[in-house]
């Protein structure tokens, strides 16, 4: 039985940008690995951080991590995948990024982050020996996204890689930031086909994270127009072979 192993930053991204096809490779026989990293609870959080949980109405008192943490269960099991592997890893406002802005606006020169997921990422894959990788460009450019880029293309795997482009960052603008616009451009594109199934699996994965939903999308209706925005596909770029058992479109 193959092995796909999705590496995602946040407790949600791979469910946004990958969650159809993670379900089309669970339909079709393949033990599917979804792996958060950056999922660690920090106890009295303040600052910027405290911002980003009291801002979707969760007070202090919530271990906004461990209630995400749930939702990312929550929306593996809505995709037919076992539970989640949570690494427990900071985001980017425990590691010093104090405002929004500068959650795009480059790593600094004290991010850690890249470095710390090198050994991370080395037992990942020894543990899992996947068929098939599945990780973001870091289209957008948000911090967490780019530092796992670096951190793969320091140590290229040695199976297939299917890069997503990460949604919902591809829609926010026409013109998305790209850091590594000319890398992916390189690669071959790819799009899956999702049947009506996988569209309504991944519907009810990306539900499942009901504390990001207002913010990333205004609400479940805002959510369902942008899902069905995409027409039912979700958009690669290849390094290697891809694998027989996926729906091209």
């Amino acid at each position: 039985m193959p092995t796909a192993l999705a590496l995602s930053p946040h407790l949600d991204d791979a469910a946004f940008s990958c969650g159809g096809t993670l379900a089309q490779l669970a339909n079709g026989g393949w033990t599917v690995v979804m792996v958060t990293l950056l999922t660690a609870s920090v106890p009295g959080p303040t600052g910027f951080a405290l911002a980003c949980q009291l801002d979707k109405g969760l007070g202090p008192e919530v271990d906004y991590m461990a209630l995400r943490r749930d939702e990312d269960r929550a929306a593996a099991a809505a995709l037919g995948l076992p539970p989640p592997v949570h690494v427990a890893l900071s985001e980017a406002p425990h590691r010093g990024y104090a405002s929004a802005p500068e959650l795009f606006a480059g790593t600094r020169p004290d991010d850690p982050l890249a470095d710390d997921l090198a050994p991370v990422l080395a037992r990942l894959m020894a543990e899992a020996a996947p068929d098939l990788l599945l990780a973001p460009q870091g289209v957008g450019g948000h911090v967490d996204h780019v530092q796992l880029v670096r951190a793969l293309s320091a140590r290229p795997p040695a199976c297939p890689v299917l890069w997503w482009r990460d949604f919902p960052y591809t829609v926010r603008h026409p013109d998305p930031k790209e850091p590594f616009r000319e890398t992916f451009a390189a690669l071959a594109p790819v799009t899956i086909h999702l049947s009506a199934e996988d569209e309504a699996a991944k519907h009810a994965a990306c539900a499942a994270y009901a504390s990001q939903i207002g913010f990333q999308f205004g609400g479940p209706a805002g959510l369902a127009e942008r899902l069905s925005a995409e027409g039912g596909r979700e958009h690669f770029r290849l390094a290697g072979t891809l694998p027989d058992g996926l729906a091209l479109a």
